[in-house]
């Protein structure tokens, strides 16, 4: 009884060697590697068309050279174009804003503003926030596409058309310009109107007087009258 206690433990030894062989010959599975965080990339602005790079290609160089800016960054720009209905008539008849806002939206592609009085006028029978006009403020490409359209198709079909007046310079380089009918930009139709209505437009420039705002502009192309 004595020497069967050992053969049996070796025994049981031998049994148990084989499941730990098995069980290190398994491979072990490696976790999955974490991606990466990726930053997002920001988006390649647009390059320039038409009367932007017009601006940054010719007006650019020659303004610099011509006024001998020390940076480039000097060199005056187009800040924004407002575009201003006044509408007297919308106190007797309310229907006079929706087609001003109309109107405005198909020549400059942007939904204006309704602008309201800010004080009451007895005599005119006007009371503090009542609509009174419209206006579309224009900035970055929508602006120069505005601009090119308004030189190179609105002003040509003017009747008698002979230059744009030189005396609208407000003294700080910004310049404005009135039109007595909406119906000068070829995307109103005649017979989708109620009325001509006169406007105003103001073109805002970081020029530092009349002189500087006055050749930016013409080299922009606006057609300026050589008699005034």
């Amino acid at each position: 009884m004595t020497d069967a206690a050992p053969i049996k433990a070796k025994r049981t030894r031998k049994a148990a060697e084989p499941a730990t062989k098995a069980k290190a010959a398994t491979p072990a599975v490696k976790p999955a590697p974490r991606a990466k965080a990726t930053t997002p990339v920001a988006a390649a602005r647009p390059e320039p068309t038409g009367l932007r790079l017009r601006y940054r290609n010719e007006a650019v160089p020659a303004l610099q050279r011509e006024f001998r800016y020390p940076n480039s960054m000097q060199v005056p720009r187009l800040d924004k174009v407002v575009v201003n209905i006044g509408l007297g008539e919308a106190i007797q008849n309310a229907k006079a804003i929706d087609a001003a806002v109309r109107d405005l939206t198909i020549i400059t592609g942007q939904k204006p503003i309704v602008t309201r009085a800010t004080r009451s006028i007895a005599q005119f029978r006007l009371r503090t926030g009542m609509p009174i006009g419209a206006k579309v403020t224009l900035r970055g490409q929508r602006m120069y596409d505005f601009l090119e359209r308004t030189m190179r198709l609105a002003l040509p079909r003017i009747r008698d058309f002979r230059g744009v007046p030189t005396r609208s310079f407000d003294g700080r380089g910004n310049f404005s310009l009135g039109f007595r009918e909406q119906l000068v930009y070829p995307e109103i139709d005649y017979d989708s109107i109620d009325r001509l209505r006169g406007f105003e437009i103001s073109i805002v420039t970081t020029a530092r007087n009349d002189e500087e705002g006055r050749r930016l502009l013409e080299l922009l192309g606006m057609p300026f009258s050589t008699t005034n």
